[in-house]
């Protein structure tokens, strides 16, 4: 009898001890691969910090530099620029790890329907940052360094720009995650595809909300990061139309 139940205990432990060790596994694997990542871009971590710079230095005036108050901030603040580049260049390799070890306890109509919305996640968090950088930095340094009061120069710390822009980039990558969170919305029954529609002006009036607090008090900010977000809001409208008729069941 004791034998049985100790049979029976290891049997329901098995498979729980299994996926500790496939989990502790795939961790192992993302942390080596950030870890290569950051290595070989150590190499170039000042030029990385320079290219991160660049919206704003391009628009200091003539003479004026970036500054380092802290004694560690040159070698520390690019540093760490690295590690954020490297987890953000491993996010496919991360994410293909945590899709690996949850994917075999989904049913095939939800790997069907996950696995498109994770890549377009991936692309919508890669196209946000892109966004942010190459269309709201130059327009954000430009206006504040225009309205700097007469007589104060303009020398921003490396650190503090770092943090600020960063903020951003993870800002705009989440807020690219509309049209993901209203498919999902509305594949979860959460809410329907009409009413959701219906909530347009509300949802308008958010993302001119999260423009304005998130950017400059500058109309053109704001209006370049709110009208992304409602395009995105409509695009997640239009998409889920087709998730919604691939999870009904067939008769």
């Amino acid at each position: 009898m004791l034998r049985r139940k100790d049979a029976l205990r290891e049997d329901g432990e098995q498979p729980f001890i299994t996926h500790l060790v496939e989990l502790r596994d795939r961790l192992i694997r993302s942390i080596v691969v950030v870890a290569l990542l950051f290595a070989g871009l150590s190499f170039w971590a000042n030029d990385l910090y320079a290219l991160l710079a660049g919206p704003l230095t391009r628009h200091l005036p003539p003479g004026a530099q970036m500054i380092a108050i802290g004694v560690a901030s040159p070698f520390m603040a690019p540093l760490k620029l690295t590690l954020f580049v490297a987890v953000v260049l491993g996010v496919p390799y991360l994410l293909y790890q945590a899709w690996a070890f949850i994917a075999p306890g989904l049913y095939q109509h939800e790997k069907r329907m996950a696995l498109p919305l994770l890549v377009a996640s991936i692309l919508l968090f890669y196209g946000g940052m892109a966004f942010a950088y190459f269309l709201v930095f130059p327009l954000i340094f430009k206006f504040m360094v225009t309205t700097a009061p007469k007589g104060v120069a303009v020398m921003t710390d490396i650190n503090q720009y770092m943090d600020f822009v960063l903020t951003l980039f993870i800002a705009f990558g989440v807020s690219f995650q509309v049209p993901i969170a209203t498919i999902l919305l509305v594949v979860s029954g959460l809410v329907t595809r009409e009413s959701i529609a219906d909530k347009r002006p509300y949802a308008i009036v958010f993302a001119f909300v999260i423009g304005a607090v998130l950017t400059p008090p500058d109309v053109v900010s704001q209006t370049l990061m709110a009208v992304p977000i409602w395009i995105l809001f409509e695009l997640g409208l239009i998409f889920s139309r087709f998730f919604v008729k691939e999870t009904v069941p067939s008769a």
